[in-house]
């Protein structure tokens, strides 16, 4: 049984280390073991997880049959438009239709949006084209300075769903 569970304080560790587990295994190949450990250590230490949510993301943690499986966070100013930060899923896990179980559950059952934004990287080919399998299209190119010399070469992509 799937389920989404609102994530606190206390799930911190949780996330950070299933965050490490899947940018070790997903994103070394895209932008290299360096900029993954610099990623990391930026966004997923407690400090950094609690300041994202004071700035307004919502994290959950996936779990399948009880189990710590992903984690996802988002973010609305409006309860209509969303943006999708983080949705990951354990490598095993991927290719299952797990993820798509997860944000039809997040987007249909717990909110319903107007529109998603996100940002995926443009060498991530397989998440990209899991986005364009859930509807969503690339609405624009975009790179974002993260610092030390880092760059995230993205696509922003949009959903609509709908009505």
């Amino acid at each position: 049984m799937l389920s989404l569970k609102p994530a606190t304080e206390k799930d911190f560790l949780t996330i950070e280390q299933l965050a490490h587990t899947i940018w070790h295994k997903h994103y070394v190949s895209i932008v290299g073991v360096e900029q993954v450990n610099y990623m990391l250590a930026k966004l997923y230490n407690h400090k950094a997880l609690q300041q994202q949510v004071i700035e307004g993301q919502q994290f959950y943690l996936v779990l399948n049959d009880e189990k710590e499986t992903g984690f996802i966070s988002i973010s609305s100013k409006d309860n209509r438009d969303f943006f999708l930060h983080k949705f990951y899923i354990l490598q095993e896990n991927q290719n299952t239709g797990l993820g798509t179980i997860v944000f039809k559950k997040l987007f249909e059952e717990l909110y319903k949006p107007e529109k998603i934004r996100l940002t995926v990287n443009r060498q991530n080919y397989k998440s990209i084209n899991f986005y364009f399998k859930l509807g969503f299209k690339i609405e624009k190119v975009a790179d974002f300075d993260i610092g030390d010399g880092y760059f995230m070469n993205d696509f922003v992509m949009v959903y609509r769903p709908t009505i």
